[in-house]
């Protein structure tokens, strides 16, 4: 009920524990499904289940009937040609990235677009050579046929000439790369891409720009430097240049130099005025226009010695078979390319796919580019996935579907086809330079590490810890120790989460962080104890430590401490040194009674006290008889806050229970509220009660555990001061069978 006027709420319901709860209100029993029966509704098929079927392997058809002709085509025609353009010129390019020769990249940015076009989920991502996979293909092509001394010894590479040899390998790890996406796609393992986190992926592609930095740098300064890889190759490498940067040619400089500079600031004013501009300025293939003009025009190649892009063949090759000897050299690598070249490419879709309010599903995508990559494969093309930039293109030019893509793989064609001649004198430091200043994205996002050091500490070790080990060891295996050091974050944040101490903010039933607010109210004896965190064997310790922490007492050492004081009195009431009279017991020994030292039966320390043969319960926060002192326990209530705990284990399961025996033992009452119904159903299941811990311990909230407290134990709240500004009323009905038992005629509880 609200209020009029006032942003208040008035509630007046019962006070509830889990079971008084349960019995009030009918709950709906769900029966499960069986493995029997989820493999029979896999399996079963009907007209409107093979349509769907064909719909998601399809996706083409899907979006091909809602295509709006008028609307869309001169939209994606625009693009098509735009985005083609430079799928030309980042094909050339990021072939170098492979060890591969250039042309081979024109095959990459042709046959995988064609199958992406009907397999496809997303409109907008532009398919085909991505940097970072380029330049993993480049670290096995260069491993396994390397540029100075022979091939490995693999059968199938002899006879081969050393491009043949690097092509087949490159083929082969893309056919092996595609078929783990195939495999990952029809076993529904979409899910895998979520463990690598945003701050992981752009700590890995920042450290594959500095690999591609350095890797193209050859290229600008017209050097001869041998392919590496494996740890310490960047290292190597730059080692490599310096040594040999004397021998730099001027003129590869110079043309590297005035490329950069211009596509930059060309893409700068792209940048500032792409509102007022109908498309981007296309100024790479602008300036590769130029630059194999000026090449031709001026010899280039004779007068400067500068390497140029060479002869392009016509056409396209005929297809081949993978090497499956290459699968056994490449595994290791292809499993990381599957993953890095799906991941970035769901990541730039998913971007779009929001943008533009339509959805995109990952095991497909899956699917899509393992098909890709097997067919591109067999015309000797390399792993595809998504360039940023070329995606950037065409949604930006006005790409609606993926009939923009299919436009630029036409382009493409053409160019293989019937003009790549004119692309012959085009000098490699260009596509150097290309590719440098298409790394400025990926290279501004260590920007990103002062800002995750004031927000997210963590998250920023996972960055640095991701890039370094990248940069040193190498993009497969930095891709895994970022892994490894992310999984170990998630580990350590859940095994030692922030407990806490809550207490009531006066005049509400809400409860914080005690140490967070002043204008707070905590009944005496009473204690909350909160875990934001789900509770398993690697935390089960850290929780009981912060428990007896927040206590301020160990339980197990009180138990211990009074069962000893019990076995003194017995002993000392059997001797006739200590007797009971209406008054207590009285001292009747003469002198001093030491403390006994008998250390028989220590198991039997842990077990409840017992008075059974004692003339009076013992009152332990009372004065002992006999100089006998035990540690003073002040508190009587002890609440657990679950609302956070998302599931427990065996292992903590059997933690929590010895945790609550020791607290009960010691006759502190221990209540959990907000605990999951799945996690009670599991202590049910799992015999998790007994004679000392009970279902009734469970409350629905943490106001009903307070109040129930405050109702059993007055004393705890007539020790309350300032009444008055105390002005919540909280009114609790106590129907028959309720939980209190004083004075059932009041209306009222006042917190």
């Amino acid at each position: 009920m609200m209020r009029s006027g006032a942003k208040q709420y008035v509630v007046a319901r019962p006070l509830y524990s889990e079971e008084a709860f349960a019995q009030d209100h009918d709950k709906v029993y769900r029966h499960g499904k069986t493995m029997l029966s989820h493999v029979k509704d896999y399996f079963t098929c009907d007209a409107k289940r093979a349509k769907n079927a064909a719909l998601s392997l399809l996706p083409v058809i899907g979006w091909m009937k809602i295509y709006r002709i008028k609307e869309w085509l001169l939209s994606d025609i625009v693009s098509g040609v735009s985005t083609g353009l430079v799928a030309v010129l980042q094909g050339l390019a990021y072939c170098l990235l492979a060890s591969l020769p250039p042309w081979y990249g024109l095959f990459s940015a042709f046959f995988p677009v064609v199958i992406y076009f009907f397999l496809g989920t997303s409109r907008h991502i532009s398919v085909g050579p991505f940097p970072v996979l380029c330049l993993m293909i480049g670290s096995v092509v260069t491993r396994i046929v390397p540029d100075e001394g022979p091939a490995l010894n693999i059968t199938g590479l002899e006879g081969l000439t050393r491009d043949e040899q690097r092509v087949l390998v490159a083929s082969s790890l893309t056919f092996l790369t595609g078929i783990i996406q195939l495999a990952m796609g029809v076993l529904q393992v979409g899910f895998v891409v979520m463990y690598l986190s945003d701050t992981l992926v752009s700590g890995f592609t920042t450290a594959a720009a500095v690999h591609i930095l350095v890797s193209q740098l050859k290229f600008v300064l017209g050097l001869t430097v041998p392919g590496l890889s494996g740890p310490l190759s960047l290292i190597y490498t730059l080692e490599i240049i310096f040594n040999k940067i004397t021998s730099t040619n001027v003129c590869d400089v110079v043309i590297s130099l005035v490329i950069m500079v211009v596509v930059f600031i060309v893409k700068e004013l792209n940048d500032r005025f792409k509102s007022k501009l109908p498309v981007p300025i296309p100024i790479e293939v602008i300036m590769t226009i130029i630059a194999c003009g000026v090449s031709y025009a001026f010899d280039f190649k004779t007068r400067y010695g500068i390497d140029v892009v060479g002869h392009i063949p016509k056409g396209y090759e005929s297809p081949i078979a993978p090497n499956l000897h290459i699968f056994q050299e490449t595994a290791v690598e292809a499993f990381p390319m599957a993953i890095v070249g799906f991941a970035v490419a769901f990541s730039v879709a998913k971007v779009y796919s929001v943008k533009h309010d339509y959805t995109i599903d990952g095991n497909q995508e899956l699917v899509a580019f393992g098909v890709s990559n097997i067919f591109g494969a067999s015309f000797k093309s390399f792993a595809a996935s998504t360039a940023l930039s070329r995606s950037a293109v065409q949604e930006s030019t006005g790409g609606k579907t993926q009939i923009a893509g299919l436009l630029s793989a036409i382009i493409v064609m053409i160019v293989t086809l019937a003009i790549g001649f004119l692309l012959e004198p085009l000098p490699k430091s260009v596509l150097g330079a290309v590719v440098i200043v298409n790394l400025k994205g990926m290279l501004m996002q260590f920007r990103d590490i002062p800002y995750l050091w004031r927000r997210d500490k963590p998250d920023c070790v996972v960055w640095l810890g991701t890039c370094a080990a990248a940069i040193l060891l190498g993009l497969d295996l930095g891709l895994a120790a970022g892994l490894g050091v992310e999984l170990v974050s998630v580990v350590l944040r859940a095994q030692f989460p922030r407990c806490s101490v809550l207490a009531n903010i006066k005049g509400t039933d809400i409860y914080k962080d005690r140490k967070d607010y002043t204008d707070i109210y905590e009944p005496e004896g009473v204690k909350i104890f909160r875990i934001p965190s789900p509770i398993f064997f690697a935390n089960i310790e850290f929780f009981r430590s912060k428990l007896v922490e927040a206590v301020g007492f160990n339980p197990l050492r009180v138990l211990r401490k009074r069962n000893k004081a019990l076995r003194m009195i017995r002993k000392l009431l059997k001797k006739g040194d200590l007797q009971w009279t209406s008054k207590g017991f009285l001292n009747t020994s003469c002198g001093p009674i030491k403390e006994s030292e008998d250390e028989s039966n220590m198991e039997d320390l842990d077990l409840p006290t017992d008075f059974k043969d004692l003339p009076v319960r013992i009152d332990w926060s009372a004065e002992l008889p006999a100089n006998i002192v035990v540690p003073r326990v002040d508190l009587h209530s002890l609440v657990l806050d679950f609302a956070a705990v998302s599931f427990l284990d065996i292992s903590a399961l059997k933690g929590l229970k010895t945790a609550l025996k020791e607290l009960i033992r010691v006759e502190v009452e221990v209540y959990i509220v907000a605990c999951d119904p799945y996690i009670l159903k599991k202590l049910h299941d799992c015999c998790f009660f007994d004679d000392e811990v009970q279902s009734s311990m469970f409350f629905l909230t943490l106001h009903d555990a307070v109040l129930h407290i405050l109702d059993k134990h007055p004393e705890s709240k007539e020790k309350r001061y300032d009444y008055d500004r105390i002005i919540t009323t909280v009114t609790v009905h106590h129907p028959e069978g309720s939980l209190r038992s004083r004075d059932r005629n009041a209306p009222e509880t006042r917190f």
